[in-house]
């Protein structure tokens, strides 16, 4: 068996070469001439498999180690009878972690309390359902919008979104893209309801790029600059409009989701997924591929405030400034399209909150609970 496996993909020799012949292309190479061959194709989200790529093909199954499956084409892969699997939920903690991060670093910077926000989440699945959960337990407001979700499990819980442009500080967009159809996202953030944004508001998007206006963002970032952008996805990547990447509070190259624990799951799920289709035992489990992390715990004294404890134990783990740092130098020595490429192909080790233990002094036990909340593993010193 020959599988093709996208060269960012990690652990995939020890995932996959135990199941077949493994060939690592960089996932924007990945051609009709370099699957003609194979029987197992596996991607994440920058390689568009359609009919153009699988055609005249052997492949039998493909597999994307992403939460998203809009860069695949199931129509395509169903009429030619090849299995189709995906990782939901891989990464959304580590998204989770870069929205907490993003919010609690424009609070130090901006001068106000995370706490006291009120924060409206567009799309409730996988990343957008846990992200309500982390604040609610953090003890901050929440306003939740999902219509698909509201219209099978009954509208209490959900408002709209023009209700959630009205009355939160903060906007949240975790949608997938849905181009068609009563539920179609795409521009779902458009112009009127940007303009309707009021001041002072922040809008975060860690979904997909082409679910907000990035050019109605633009204008009003510009125009007025009153309101704050934390951008991770983008319309057009990765040539994307520098201009609004310059006026972005934080601007990173999608990858919200790049902790290595989600990239390890969301492999893992795939090499799951292809051993069951070819019959065969699942034996390598998670936590055989997870390493140790490289910082594993933390001693807190009292003295910190809640919300300097929490952005202490962030940054400890993930400083979402390292990405908007990133960016903006790779983007401006190589090129846009190039530069945000570079980021992603040379993301650096990061590891989720999840893996960090942070131990509580005497006096300082009542960071228990926001940190707990916040995803930290909390333990108590006598």
């Amino acid at each position: 068996m020959r599988i093709v496996v996208d060269a960012n993909v990690p652990a995939a020799m020890e995932c996959f070469a135990p199941l077949g012949e493994v060939v690592r292309v960089p996932g924007r190479e990945i051609d009709a001439d370099t699957v003609r061959s194979a029987d197992a194709l596996v991607v994440r989200s920058i390689t568009r498999v359609d009919e153009a790529l699988v055609a005249g093909s052997r492949l039998r199954f493909v597999g994307t180690c992403t939460i998203g499956t809009d860069h695949v084409d199931p129509a395509a892969l169903s009429a030619r009878g090849i299995a189709f699997a995906s990782a939901p939920g891989c990464n959304a903690d580590a998204v989770v972690d870069y929205v907490l991060g993003s919010l609690a670093t424009l609070a130090e910077r901006q001068g106000f309390r995370l706490l006291e926000r009120r924060v409206g989440i567009v799309g409730v699945g996988n990343v957008g359902g846990r992200l309500l959960e982390h604040l609610q337990a953090l003890g901050i407001d929440c306003l939740a919008c999902d219509p698909p979700r509201a219209e099978r499990e009954g509208h209490e819980g959900f408002v709209d979104l023009d209700t959630l442009v009205e009355a939160c500080d903060v906007l949240c967009l975790h949608t997938p893209l849905v181009r068609d159809g009563p539920h179609a996202t795409h521009h779902l953030l458009d112009a009127q309801r940007i303009a309707e944004l009021a001041p002072g508001s922040v809008v975060l998007n860690a979904g997909r790029g082409d679910c907000l206006d990035g050019q109605a963002l633009r204008g009003r970032l510009s125009a007025l600059g009153d309101i704050t952008a934390v951008l991770d996805v983008w319309e057009g990547e990765p040539a994307i409009d520098a201009a609004l990447r310059d006026l972005a509070a934080i601007a990173t190259p999608h990858v919200a989701g790049y902790s290595l624990d989600g990239k390890l799951r969301g492999t893992h799920r795939i090499y799951q997924a292809l051993a069951h289709r070819l019959g065969l035992p699942a034996r390598l489990t998670f936590e055989m591929l997870a390493p140790p992390p490289p910082l594993s715990g933390l001693t807190l004294e009292a003295g910190l405030e809640v919300e300097e404890a929490l952005r202490l134990c962030m940054r400890a783990v993930y400083d979402v400034r390292r990405d908007h740092d990133s960016l903006n130098r790779e983007s401006r020595c190589q090129g846009v399209a190039m530069g945000f490429d570079a980021c992603r192909a040379s993301y650096p080790l990061r590891r989720e909150f999840a893996t960090l233990a942070v131990t509580l002094r005497p006096g300082a036990e009542r960071l228990a609970g926001p940190l707990q909340a916040a995803g930290f593993r909390v333990t108590t010193a006598p």
